[in-house]
């Protein structure tokens, strides 16, 4: 028995609020599961409390240290840049190290299995943010601290870091252990806003 058009239209109409329902509800998953907020506020970093570690102070290799934190959604964007970091200055004599924010669990991915885990740096309570960098020159003196890049994604086309270590193998000097930067960090302190 043929359907008749006002019952066709019904139907037809029907499937498609069922349709746009469905897909709204996905776009909402979605965003609730997938999309983080920006957060647009303005970080200070400032390094003037950092201190390496009595067994790694002083003269030795370039060292650099990342501040990560596993819960911070920021640093996933950062692990890419960190590996190809490792990969490009790992041969040119600059040593790797993580400190993870104290109290949290997790473990960094296996590509970034060469930075050496040091429990405790002196100063590193004090961290306005992560994920985050310091870098120690040769004569094991601090000559940055920041962010890695600015902005909500990290890579080499706008690194802070290249730059830094580019200059140190080149044997100029850096100073640019306070930085402000707008970007994609979480905060190191529970206490902070």
């Amino acid at each position: 028995m043929p359907m008749s058009p006002r019952r066709k239209i019904v139907l037809a109409s029907l499937f498609g609020l069922i349709w746009l329902i469905a897909l709204l509800f996905a776009i909402w998953w979605y965003q609730a599961r997938y999309i983080r907020a920006f957060d647009n506020r303005t970080t200070l970093f400032d390094g003037g409390s950092l201190q390496l570690p009595a067994r790694l102070a002083g003269p030795g290799p370039v060292r650099l240290v990342h501040f990560w934190d596993p819960a911070c959604p920021c640093n996933v964007g950062n692990q890419q840049h960190l590996a190809e970091l490792i990969e490009r200055f790992a041969s040119r004599g600059v040593s790797f190290y993580a400190v993870q924010k104290p109290g949290s669990t997790g473990h960094l991915p296996k590509a970034l299995e060469a930075l050496q885990p040091l429990e405790q740096l002196p100063g590193s309570e004090d961290l306005p943010a992560s994920p985050a960098v310091g870098i120690w020159d040769a004569n094991g003196r601090l000559v940055y601290f920041g962010p890695y890049s600015e902005g909500a994604s990290c890579t080499s086309g706008n690194s802070f870091i290249e730059p830094v270590l580019e200059a140190l193998a080149e044997g100029r000097t850096v100073s640019a252990t306070n930085t402000l930067a707008v970007g994609c960090y979480c905060p190191w302190n529970d206490t902070e806003d």
